[in-house]
């Protein structure tokens, strides 16, 4: 009996390699390509259209998103608030896209071992937080959090121009050559420490009291 056309791809395993390529190739690029024109992810707005006053990362902010994820906070912590009312009444209003068009990549998640921190800016002290991240017991009894005593050392300068460079070459940043110039001299003289809680009291900053 002759094999039909779907029984010869079924039998053949270079088929249905070049063919299931080719269908996820496809079904990539038509979920993702219009996302690179739709002005809701590639511009500071809400979901309204409303401009937000989101810009790139100053220096000791940048270094200290990258301590952030050299650290491996992601793995307990999302930064994505869901459109749903138990999540809105507990961390603030929801995540939009716009909020993070200067992220790459993006912090997002989805494992919630602790707290989301979208909305986290400004909801705690800078000294909180300092106690928070080298003894969270201190502050929080029951937490599970390890301590992260080792921060408290100066933060590395070295590498903040070239990470600054790279961010205008893939991304919307526009960091002036004079702003990358100053870089090493606005991190100069802090701790990991502080950079880390630079970032997070920027966290979530432009949409924070939006209900």
């Amino acid at each position: 009996m002759a094999q039909s056309k779907h029984e010869k791809i079924e039998r053949s395993v270079f088929l249905m390699i070049v063919l299931t390529l080719l269908t996820v190739s496809v079904g990539g690029l038509v979920e993702i390509v219009p996302l690179f024109f739709q002005k809701s992810t590639t511009q500071a707005i809400d979901q309204k259209g409303n401009t937000l006053d989101v810009k790139p990362y100053d220096p000791v902010r940048l270094v200290g998103r990258d301590i952030y994820i050299r650290e491996g906070c992601y793995n307990c912590h999302s930064q994505m608030i869901r459109p749903f009312r138990a999540e809105t009444e507990r961390y603030g209003h929801y995540s939009v896209a716009g909020e993070f068009i200067y992220d790459h990549p993006f912090q997002w998640g989805s494992k919630r071992t602790g707290p989301d921190l979208a909305r986290v800016g400004g909801r705690y002290s800078n000294e909180w937080h300092r106690v928070h991240l080298l003894n969270p017991r201190d502050v929080v009894p029951e937490s599970n959090m390890p301590a992260y005593y080792w921060l408290d050392r100066p933060a590395s300068v070295a590498d903040v121009q070239a990470k600054m460079r790279a961010l205008n070459l893939v991304g919307l940043h526009k960091y002036s050559e004079e702003e990358i110039a100053g870089a090493p001299a606005a991190v100069e003289g802090l701790t990991e420490l502080d950079a880390v809680i630079a970032y997070l009291q920027g966290m979530g900053t432009a949409l924070q009291n939006v209900r």
